[in-house]
């Protein structure tokens, strides 16, 4: 298929703004996870209150993420191709949603002790195989949403509306909970009970803030077929994507260029709170202030940018995110104290969100019609098969060189060849 025959056509009407403000908080409601269990409050308590050791607890929590992540990699293009036979999606997002929820909840029984290291993995693993195999569906609904001049605002709207609902339930848990004196409801700070609530506060916030998009957000209809057909149909379609591949050159381009520059995104997100904690001596108040407002301005730019990209196209956005995040990059390797840090850094944000929404809103113009979950199942795989790589990449140099501004210097490496390989990609016409 040929550049010209992958272009959807435009729908002929958007969905109501109800609906489009509904999808968009399902993002407030689902980035809880991410920020709450997966980065900050529940990964910290693992490591230094429930693992053997810290070490040794950065190491298994390291491995359940990844093992996680290569299963959604493994499965989403499948459940995206059986998807599009089937037609409805909102099912799918509601058992990976219910399932995402429940797992969390259970966190909350992972004591302060090994005894519980396996549960603890298991259920966090669980979670977040649910909670990334939802956004699969969720993603790809966007083009049947909203037209296609306004896809690239959508997206960065609820990008942004993301990054901020993260923001909001990790105030609430630190300050309601975790930093609560005395702690609230009769919490035993002894048994961690303050933090591990936190869990629990999380799979209430993804619940109660999903419904609004189950609700008022409208699905595709179903295609009739029975799920044993839509099995068999989907499996059939994805393989006979993968036999023709060359067809589909394009958009395998794009998947290419994004796995390269998503590792450097992700090993950003993952080591730059060590980054500065070492480097730069920031102490966890420091952190979490400048996690905090990093948010803010990723939230800002993610939101601000989606007028550029339905103005001169999502490819000029991912490409000018990823000059600026090299830029300052750079300027973070230099740098050596604290305030020229602040200075330098929170600017970060402002690339970073758009840097993400562009790419999820560029797959939604690229995605040939019938076949978008199968293509955002392929999306979720450019974004997870290799994200050990940029991590492990980053600790083996720091290692090496015993430094750690050479490790940093590996993320330019990612952002800088991504771009290249992004540069040449011959999006469809609109």
């Amino acid at each position: 298929m040929d550049d010209g025959k992958t272009e959807p056509t435009e729908a002929s009407s958007s969905a109501p703004r109800r609906a489009l403000a509904a999808w968009c908080v399902y993002d407030w409601a689902n980035s809880a996870f991410p920020t709450v269990i997966a980065t900050f409050v529940f990964a910290a308590y693992f490591t230094k209150g429930v693992a053997a050791d810290p070490i040794t607890g950065t190491t298994q929590w390291a491995y359940a993420m990844s093992l996680s992540a290569l299963a959604v990699a493994a499965s989403g293009p499948f459940l995206g191709a059986i998807a599009d036979h089937g037609g409805r999606r909102k099912p799918w997002i509601a058992a990976c949603t219910a399932l995402c929820v429940a797992a969390t909840a259970m966190l909350w029984f992972a004591e302060p002790s090994p005894a519980w290291v396996i549960w603890a993995l298991a259920f966090a693993a669980l979670a977040n195989f649910a909670f990334e195999t939802g956004t699969i569906f969720y993603n790809a609904m966007l083009p049947d949403l909203a037209p296609r001049r306004m896809i690239g605002r959508l997206s960065g709207w609820g990008w942004g509306l993301g990054y901020a609902g993260g923001l909001a339930c990790l105030v609430v848990v630190y300050f309601g909970l975790i930093e609560a004196s005395p702690p609230p409801f009769g919490l035993d700070a002894e048994a961690a009970e303050p933090t591990r609530a936190s869990v629990l506060v999380v799979a209430a916030w993804f619940f109660a803030f999903s419904l609004p998009f189950f609700l008022l957000t409208p699905d595709t209809p179903a295609t009739g077929l029975a799920p044993r057909q839509a099995i068999r149909r989907g499996v059939r379609t994805l393989i006979d994507t993968l036999r023709h591949v060359r067809a589909y050159r394009s958009i395998v381009h794009y998947l290419v260029a994004r796995m390269v520059y998503t590792d450097g995104l992700n090993t950003l997100f993952a080591v730059g709170g060590i980054y500065a904690a070492v480097t730069f001596g920031m102490d966890f108040g420091e952190l979490l202030l400048f996690a905090i407002a990093l948010n803010v301005t990723a939230g800002l730019g993610a939101a601000a940018f989606g007028w550029m990209d339905d103005r001169v196209g999502a490819k000029p956005t991912i490409l000018v995110a990823l000059v600026g995040l090299s830029a300052i990059g750079t300027a973070l390797l230099i740098i050596d104290s604290k305030f020229w840090f602040w200075i330098v850094a929170l600017p970060l944000g402002l690339f970073f969100g758009p840097a993400q929404s562009a790419s999820r809103s560029l797959m939604a113009r690229m995605a040939p019609p019938g076949m978008v979950n199968e293509m955002f199942g392929l999306y979720a795989f450019s974004g997870k098969a290799t994200a050990f790589v940029g991590p492990a990449l980053f600790g083996l140099v720091t290692d090496l060189a015993d430094s750690q501004r050479a490790g940093m210097a590996t993320v330019l490496v990612f952002l800088l060849v991504g771009f290249a390989l992004l540069l040449p990609l011959r999006v469809p016409r609109r």
